[in-house]
């Protein structure tokens, strides 16, 4: 090889497990962007190394089309960690690091940061008199807010004003009242701070146990009741970070939790902070990327895919809300954001912070293994206690509307003095069936094993798993019949039956269907926290993160949804979640009641929650997972295969399955017989599955290592769609 013809290995985004080689004639270090021919298509890949010989001839090598990054966008650290995620969750290299990229950097655009458009007024506008735009109110309140800032505001200082400012901006924009420039910089960081309140000796310990590990691994668990100050605990220890020049990441379960968490942020720190989520345009993430890897940005705050933001000088990971299923990615590349974050640490040796108030069973047996470091937070701030929890025996009470007597009182008591109440029913629409009371016929998915919900508003039924509307049938297709009727309560119906029961009562409703419009669900939470609200009902965007100082009472309706589910970790969820969503009652100085309404009061689950008893029920938890070989205390890999065509599904795994038979056994692997998928009909695809299980970790990568490799090259496995789930978080 001469110098004229480096061969170097790229990783483009295909299914292909492997990289391939490509002639330069200059040295590319690798995490460099180029742009290359594949097949029929141009494709943007990234230098993964370089060989002195290829299996092909040279003759055959194809040329780099162009290099698209003066110095590499990816670095060694960052590049090492996606190889390994790549190695661990047995997924191609070139498909992860494309997940790991923006966008624009995906298609190849230049990594550059553009500058921030600002709307200000124009000089006509400043003779205007808002009162004159009082019919049009989302107008005046731009208007207003624009006059009281000269140097203009942002679209993310815009949407906090109103959830209709586009629609608003663009009206003012054609009568010549608003205007835009771009600036170069962010957001001016003159803004005044925050200081830290006191901790507690809890908190305190907390943060002197954590700082003392700056500069070296070390995983924490911070066990906190809801309440107790965790975010504190998380802006102490990031303020030290920030004092020896770190950065810091911190991660979030979903969306919705990122608006508060940077407002507090913002008010501890002047520093700018660079955000990302799903809900930014691509410019936007790509800047807050290109920042974050310049150093510029000292907190990089955002949700799953975040987790993978390069970072110039790594101080401090932390992981709110831990045990939150929305950490692990449910398709394509399958990874558990908690997971890869705990080994980036690991990577970067800098500590890490778990933080929950139900964590998961796997991160509370690292703890009580010493793998973690436990930290516990056992006492609500400022002095608030646990709110008393009382079980509604729905054996003997007859609910109207799904309200029982006891919990309609309980609501009215808190009307009569002004305070607030929530609603919990993690079941969105009207009614999950529709009907035929007089043959039973029910109105089923054409495209999946599950029933239509009804959404009565807008007099459609829906499926909740494909996305599949219909129209509301009046006749029973069965019978011909016309008795058809609603059976079980969703949110929807909820809110009617409030309405009914208290026709004075302000009402919100939050779930998918009603935040869906962008700015919905902050307009929603702005009104609660105005006290414009009386009663939520809503389903588990109630549960995480938010504090309503004014909320007294938690009503739990339908329990025992998920008690007996058939996913291993049916009961462990439904605990957390009740839990969580009963923490939002008797914040402050006021006293907190929860309700529970359950036809199963005599449960240990229902028991522990009574008693506030985490430690309790993982106890029991853990014990019965224990004897059923379940995780933590083993290991698991699902297959899982789906086709359009009745069987192929099926079959791909039973050929898998033999597949895997012929292969050396690894000591403590077990193969078990494929079967359909629990739901084996969705989204009109046939599904099924196949589990593999160890008790230890290290045989069972090695097995599927070698597995999967055969798999992708079998000629059976190109007549479905196939993937394989490394540490799957649900069993559907």
């Amino acid at each position: 090889m001469t110098a004229s013809s480096h061969i170097v290995q790229v990783a483009v985004p295909t299914p292909l497990r492997r990289a391939f080689d490509y002639l330069s004639p200059v040295e590319l270090p690798s995490g460099t962007r180029v742009r290359v021919s594949f097949g029929r298509r141009e494709v943007v890949g990234i230098v993964v190394g370089e060989v002195a010989r290829s299996d092909l001839p040279h003759s055959r090598l194809k040329p780099i089309t162009e290099s698209l990054d003066a110095v590499p966008l990816l670095a060694p650290p960052l590049l090492d960690l996606l190889r390994w995620a790549a190695d661990y969750y047995h997924h191609p290299l070139g498909e992860v690091i494309n997940a790991a990229l923006p966008a624009r950097l995906r298609q190849g655009r230049a990594g550059v940061i553009s500058g921030v458009t600002v709307w200000t007024l124009t000089p006509k506008a400043r003779a205007v008199d808002p009162e004159t735009l009082k019919r049009v109110p989302a107008q005046k309140r731009l208007l207003q807010v624009l006059a009281a800032a000269p140097e203009g505001l942002e679209a993310e200082q815009l949407a906090q004003i109103s959830p209709r400012w586009t629609a608003g901006l663009k009206a003012l924009r054609t009568k010549g009242w608003v205007s835009s420039y771009q600036r170069d910089s962010g957001p001016s960081l003159d803004r005044d701070t925050e200081a830290s309140p006191e901790l507690n000796p809890g908190q305190q310990s907390a943060v002197v146990t954590i700082t003392a590990d700056l500069g070296r691994y070390q995983p924490y668990l911070l066990h906190g009741v809801t309440g107790s100050g965790k975010t504190e605990v998380y802006l102490n220890v990031i303020a030290q970070v920030l004092a020896q020049g770190k950065q810091t990441l911190a991660l979030v379960p979903e969306i919705s939790l990122t608006p508060q968490l940077v407002g507090r942020f913002e008010r501890r720190f002047r520093v700018p902070i660079a955000v990302l989520h799903s809900g930014l345009n691509d410019q936007e993430r790509l800047n807050a990327w290109l920042a974050a890897r310049d150093g510029k940005a000292p907190i990089v705050l955002g949700t799953r895919s975040a987790v993978f933001t390069p970072l110039k000088n790594p101080g401090l990971i932390v992981v709110d809300e831990e045990h939150d299923a929305s950490y692990k990615q449910q398709d394509g590349f399958r990874y558990s954001a908690r997971d890869v974050a705990v080994m980036r640490a690991s990577r970067e040796k800098i500590p890490i912070v778990l933080g929950s108030a139900t964590p998961s069973l796997e991160s509370l047996r690292n703890a009580r293994d010493g793998t973690y470091t436990l930290l516990e937070l056992p006492d609500r701030t400022g002095g608030a206690g646990m709110p008393e929890v009382r079980l509604l025996d729905m054996r003997r009470l007859k609910p109207s509307e799904g309200l029982s007597l006891p919990l309609r009182e309980a609501i009215a008591a808190r009307l009569a003095k002004g305070e607030q109440s929530i609603l919990f029913l993690n079941r969105r629409g009207f009614a999950p069936v529709w009907m035929c009371f007089d043959c039973g016929w029910v109105a089923p998915c054409r495209r999946c094993d599950a029933q239509l919900t009804l959404h009565q508003k807008r007099q459609k039924l829906l499926c909740h798993h494909c996305g599949a509307e219909q129209d509301m049938t009046r006749r029973c297709p069965s019978c011909q019949g016309e008795n058809l009727h609603p059976l079980g309560e969703g949110t929807e119906r909820v809110e009617g039956a409030l309405t009914k029961f208290f026709p004075k009562a302000r009402i919100e409703r939050v779930d998918r269907d009603s935040t869906s419009r962008k700015g919905a669900l902050e307009e929603k939470l702005r009104r609660v926290h105005a006290g414009e609200a009386d009663i939520l009902v809503g389903t588990q965007m109630l549960s995480k993160g938010h504090d309503f100082p004014n909320v007294t009472l938690v009503g739990i309706l339908n329990a025992d949804q998920g008690l007996y589910g058939t996913d291993f970790r049916s009961s462990e969820r439904l605990f957390q979640l009740i839990m969580q969503v009963s923490g939002r009652a008797g914040r402050a100085d006021k006293p907190g009641e929860v309700l529970i309404q359950t036809w199963h009061p005599d449960h240990p689950l229902f028991n522990a929650l009574q008693r506030h008893d985490f430690h309790g029920f993982a106890g029991f938890a853990l014990t019965e997972r224990h004897e059923t070989g379940y995780p933590p205390y083993s290991h698991l890999a699902l297959l899982r295969a789906e086709s359009p065509a009745p069987g192929a599904a099926l079959k791909f795994l039973h050929d898998a399955h033999a597949l895997a038979a012929r292969l050396v056994p690894e000591k403590g692997v077990q193969i078990m017989a494929p079967v359909p998928a629990p739901m084996e009909r969705r989204a009109g695809r046939y599904r099924a599955q196949l589990l593999v299980q160890s008790s230890k970790r290290a045989p069972l990568h090695t097995f599927l290592s070698q597995w999967v490799e055969q798999l992708a090259e079998s000629k059976f496995s190109n007549k479905v769609r196939w993937s394989l789930d490394v540490d799957p978080m649900d069993m559907f």
